[in-house]
């Protein structure tokens, strides 16, 4: 505790740490700002029937960072990104030159992969914005708008989008922590309150045992959640003796610490932008005239409304994309490279393919445990939902281990970022 308070105190007196902690609330502040700043024609009444116990909707907000409730300028969030940086990361897999590009090219590569990501970002907004203004128009929710009222908020919309990007950057480079994930989060912590309530509304003395079950099963999961993230294997490696100079060098042992859950909340994201993205693309697509179009549209609604077969989906997809993420991510054979290069190596493996193997095996291994318990804490709100019928209760699920992950990586970067000041 001592220890704790102790990095609290350098945290806040430490003027470097101080003003990149200032710079993240003062993001925060304008993100939570313009989400209250609603485009026009906007029916609030029907726009609250919409949204009642609409799980894609509900979703979806969370990654609009709660500005899809009130349809404001930044209503799509950091939606339109996170789908960009799903392509590109698809495209390190099919293109040997964009793999080059992310991990052989250093930070220089990386800083022109981030760029093309930003540049996919552009068409993928105005795409979602016309899609959800169709949506939201024909629903009744948006009326009275002129074609060129209606281009303008497509253009207002996309341009929030960017905007929002462009400040989750920001607080990445200036800030502490990853700004997207940040603002994700802070979407979520502003909506608990209209969440909490919600639960409030509903309740009825005959649940207060459902009540008291879901909060110490929360209680559980945050724990879990927590034990999980920070879990690690370490990898003993040594350090080959080397003469120089008359005078010998190396000897030591160290390890390398290999997390249990090295995608981190990524899959989840990701695996929820895959479910989402199809039911936008068919909104677009509704607008025109093409045949065959309406079955699609209610095969993919039937889809998202069969919570059996939506868990069962959406708990493989987490699973495929922690595997995917991790092996972009985590290079065994740059890994085995970097130990024989630096004289190093794991006791009773020969340097080179061996050990490349042997790391190859392991974080398979490791990212099978990782994933399996991150599907499974994923869908595990969808089937109290079945069992309860509270929708709310899907959605907090997921919010749930975003925001655990997130504080988790905050507190690590904060942790680092006072131990580099103390050194």
């Amino acid at each position: 505790m001592s220890t704790f308070l102790h990095k609290l105190k350098v945290a806040f007196t430490d003027e470097a740490i101080r003003r990149r902690l200032l710079f993240v609330l003062g993001a925060l502040f304008v993100f939570r700002a313009l989400s209250t700043i609603p485009i026009p024609g906007v029916d609030h009444l029907v726009l609250e029937q919409f949204f009642a116990n609409n799980q894609f909707l509900g979703l979806l907000n969370i990654f609009s960072g709660g500005g899809l409730a009130n349809l404001s300028i930044i209503m799509l969030g950091v939606g339109p990104f996170i789908t960009a940086s799903i392509i590109m990361q698809l495209l390190t897999v099919m293109s040997p030159k964009m793999k080059s590009l992310y991990t052989e090219e250093g930070d220089a590569g990386r800083a022109r992969f981030t760029q093309y990501s930003r540049m996919l970002t552009v068409p993928l907004s105005v795409l979602q914005g016309y899609g959800f203004l169709t949506l939201l128009q024909s629903q009744g929710v948006i009326s009275g708008l002129s074609l060129f009222a209606f281009a303008t908020n497509v253009v207002l919309i996309a341009a929030g989008s960017i905007l929002l990007m462009w400040i989750g950057e920001l607080v990445t480079e200036y800030g502490i922590g990853n700004g997207v994930s940040i603002i994700i989060f802070a979407g979520i912590v502003a909506g608990l309150p209209a969440t909490v309530s919600q639960l409030a509304f509903a309740y009825s003395p005959s649940q207060l045992p459902l009540y008291i079950g879901f909060g110490l099963l929360a209680l559980a999961v945050i724990y879990a959640v927590v034990i999980m993230t920070e879990a690690e294997r370490p990898v003993p490696i040594t350090y080959a003796k080397q003469s120089r100079g008359g005078m010998t060098y190396g000897g030591t042992s160290s390890y390398i610490p290999l997390r249990l859950n090295q995608a981190g909340v990524i899959p989840i994201i990701f695996a929820m932008s895959i479910l989402l993205f199809p039911q936008m693309l068919i909104n677009v697509l509704a607008t025109f005239d093409i045949g065959g179009l309406d079955r699609v549209s209610g095969a993919i609604t039937s889809f998202l409304n069969n919570q059996p077969v939506y868990a069962a989906v959406y708990f493989v997809l987490v699973i495929l994309f922690a595997f995917f993420y991790t092996a972009v991510t985590f290079d065994p054979d740059s890994m085995a490279k970097n130990l024989q290069r630096n004289g190093a190596f794991v006791p009773g493996l020969r340097p080179g393919a061996a050990t490349a193997e042997y790391f190859g095996g392991l974080i398979t291994r490791l990212t099978l445990v990782g994933a399996v318990f991150l599907g499974l804490v994923a869908v595990l709100p969808l089937g109290m939902q079945m069992a309860t019928g509270i929708a709310a209760l899907a959605i907090g699920g997921t919010a749930l281990l975003i925001v655990v992950n997130v504080v988790l990586d905050l507190l690590r970067r904060v942790d680092a970022q006072v131990a580099m000041r103390e050194y």
